[in-house]
């Protein structure tokens, strides 16, 4: 009996503590849910040259810029090449390529960046090159960061005479920590007198759901949405000069977000992916299968030994055709996501006969959420 007892006590306390989990994994940091406007990532992009290849490089022949670029590199170490040798020069270990990074915000001068490299002419193979010098320019033409370094493509190539093995993209590479940030977007976030919250996605109840939650923790109305996606938040007197402090104070607030209902349906994979806001009204669902074999056997004559008659060929079709049991099922008003799931697979329903039953439903008004075809 003790051993009965402890049992059920042991099941009731898991059962509390599943329910617990699942209201607490409903609910959503507001860091996860809203970015803060202005404090993002700014691309860089830059044009270089790659040395050290194993003649993988561009063919200077066919690309006149490869050519010009390492001319002009040579000119800037204070080496001249004579006008008329330029094009009978021959460059099989060097690539032209573009280097691209993503700068963090509030990066300072020294700071470390990974380093994308991408050949941009007809080199077949990156593998053991080194990235020279290379300038990484904003939108606004200012260099904010270089990069040099010796790259990583994560992968081989490896040619016989009749074939080859090859391992992951060989004209694309990184350098980990190949960039180092020379000029900082100058920033004042601390002096900020009030903040905006932009939703990743637009939904005017969570927004206010995050108003609200904010309002909570200050005690006071400093934040109100502006609109489905972005929420203003006044800075309270207590933060002003320490506006970083604040931002820590209400984005690790929790939040339910809403959502509409939607239904997501990958046709090539047969993937179905739907919202627990799904709804169905009152339907009746039809389902049936049909199955048509068509074999072709056909019969070959042969004329006797020694005839004049030829070989005939006679076609020969064979035609079979089965039709499942047809059942009918009723999907009652307001049922919920997995009362429908439970009750498609009661039929024997695949997910390709799902998704054709989902835009039947669709069709007839009775899916209440949004239909989105991938």
């Amino acid at each position: 009996m003790r051993f009965k007892l402890s049992s059920l006590k042991f099941l009731t306390v898991l059962f509390l503590v599943a329910v617990l989990f699942v209201d607490v994994a409903q609910a959503a940091r507001i860091k996860d849910l809203a970015n803060i406007k202005g404090v993002r990532n700014n691309q860089l992009i830059g044009f270089g040259l790659v040395i050290g290849l194993q003649g993988t490089g561009d063919r200077a022949t066919n690309v006149f810029f490869s050519i010009q670029a390492v001319v002009n590199m040579l000119r800037k170490l204070g080496v001249t090449v004579p006008e008329a040798r330029i094009q009978q020069l021959q460059f099989k270990n060097v690539a032209t390529v573009l280097v691209t990074a993503d700068l963090p915000p509030f990066s300072k001068q020294g700071d470390r960046l990974d380093v994308l490299v991408s050949s941009l002419a007809n080199a077949t193979s990156m593998q053991g090159g080194t990235l020279l010098m290379c300038p990484l320019k904003g939108p606004d033409g200012e260099v904010y960061a270089v990069a040099q370094g010796a790259l990583s493509i994560g992968g081989f190539s490896v040619q016989g005479a009749a074939r080859g093995v090859q391992k992951n993209h060989l004209t694309v590479g990184r350098i980990a920590s190949g960039g180092i940030v020379e000029k900082e977007i100058p920033s004042h976030f601390n002096a900020k007198t009030e903040i905006f919250l932009t939703m990743k996605q637009t939904d005017f109840t969570t927004g206010e759901r995050i108003a609200r939650a904010i309002n909570d923790l200050i005690k006071d109305e400093v934040a109100r949405p502006d609109d489905g996606r972005t929420i203003r938040v006044e800075v309270p007197l207590f933060y002003k000069g320490n506006t970083s402090a604040f931002v820590t104070q209400i984005e690790g607030l929790t939040v339910e977000p809403d959502a509409t209902a939607k239904v997501i349906i990958d046709e090539r994979t047969g993937t179905i992916v739907m919202g627990e806001n799904v709804r169905i009204s009152r339907v009746a669902v039809a389902h049936g299968n049909l199955f048509i074999q068509i074999r072709e056997d056909p019969q070959v004559s042969q004329p006797e030994l020694l005839s004049s008659g030829e070989t005939v060929v006679a076609p020969r079709t064979r035609i079979s055709v089965e039709e499942g049991q047809d059942k009918l099922l009723i999907i009652p008003k307001g049922v919920e996501l997995g009362k429908v799931v439970n009750a498609l697979n009661s039929i024997g329903v695949t997910p390709r006969d799902l998704i054709a039953i989902l835009q039947a439903i669709k069709v007839a008004g009775a899916l209440h959420a949004e239909l989105e075809i991938i």
